[in-house]
């Protein structure tokens, strides 16, 4: 099977930087959301570049020391998403797996500088080894600027030839995955389906506490099913806002099937397990449609009225 080394780049305008960096960092006591952490795990977790301290602190302080003026939608910060297909990793020692990464890091403190980068951590606590290298894009000559750096998709795949021509000097078995750009595909992170699961486990538990409302205890059972709610709500608002990015990629589903099914009778395996996965998240994004439609709309509005209450008290 093909072994394929993997980079990827997540643009941000600075508010994501603190739940970025709680799960970079691993500084939660839970990761619901991601049932592929494994906390036992946690402590094998290393850094190539160790954070000077909090993420934001650090990036506004090299924006400032660089005096460069920004605007509400001016990319602050990158994720840089560094692994290989899962079976590279199989039979590699803790060193092979820290010389992978530490070269892979290398590669990118050429390219946007050392005193550039917030940290470089690798999670060992996942399925997939694998690195999350957060940078502030400065150009050499001090202006904030992923645009430049990053480049547009032309520049993006050059970007990826040059990460995997660096790479298969030591790691001659890689091969260069195809592009966005040559495939048409918009990549959707693995965290989108994490997040799309965790919601319809929480949206199941709603329904089914919403069918044991009866007569006899409509009071409780209301109570309780507000209280789920009242969580939900809130991180199935995070997780539309996320789709919108990719909502491209499900216009491309229906269309893709039937080309994908012949690919796979060729021995496209990688290219049907990615349609696999696309479909997947559909499958789970409409059972939380159905299942968020189905909610009373009276309990819809208690539960605003709730928020406003608190929101008003908040502003005492």
């Amino acid at each position: 099977m093909p072994q394929y080394a993997i980079l990827r780049f997540e643009k941000h305008k600075g508010n994501p930087a603190r739940p970025l960096e709680a799960h970079h960092e691993r500084q939660k006591e839970k990761y619901a959301s991601n049932p592929d952490v494994d906390p036992s795990r946690s402590q094998y977790n290393f850094h190539i570049v160790q954070p000077e301290g909090r993420y934001y602190h650090f990036i506004q302080s090299r924006i400032e020391q660089a005096g460069c003026r920004t605007r509400k939608d001016s990319t602050r910060f990158v994720d840089t998403m560094i692994t290989a297909s899962p079976e590279f990793f199989k039979g590699k020692s803790v060193k092979e797996t820290a010389a992978f990464f530490q070269r892979a890091a290398d590669f990118l403190i050429q390219r946007v500088g050392r005193e550039n980068i917030v940290s470089a951590v690798v999670h060992m606590d996942e399925k997939t080894p694998h690195m999350h290298l957060t940078f502030v894009p400065l150009t050499k000559d001090n202006r904030l600027s992923a645009k430049e750096i990053l480049g547009n998709r032309a520049s993006l795949s050059k970007w990826q030839d040059d990460f995997h021509a660096y790479m298969v000097e030591k790691y001659p078995e890689l091969e260069r995955g195809e592009s966005a750009r040559e495939t048409g595909r918009q990549h959707i992170p693995t965290r989108v389906f994490k997040q799309a699961v965790h919601l319809t486990k929480q949206a199941k538990r709603i329904e089914a506490a919403l069918s044991d409302i009866n007569p006899l205890n409509a009071g409780k059972k209301r109570e309780e099913t507000l209280a789920l709610l009242k969580r939900f709500f809130p991180q199935m608002e995070d997780f539309e806002t996320v789709l919108k990015k990719y909502r491209a990629g499900f216009s491309r589903l229906e269309q893709e099937n039937a080309a994908l099914a012949r690919e796979a009778k060729a021995g496209s395996e990688n290219k049907l397990h990615e349609q696999l996965e696309h479909n997947r998240l559909e499958i789970e994004v409409r059972e939380l449609h159905r299942i968020v439609d189905a909610i009373p709309e009276d309990l819809k509005r208690q539960l605003r009225a709730q928020a406003r209450q608190e929101q008003r008290r908040e502003e005492r």
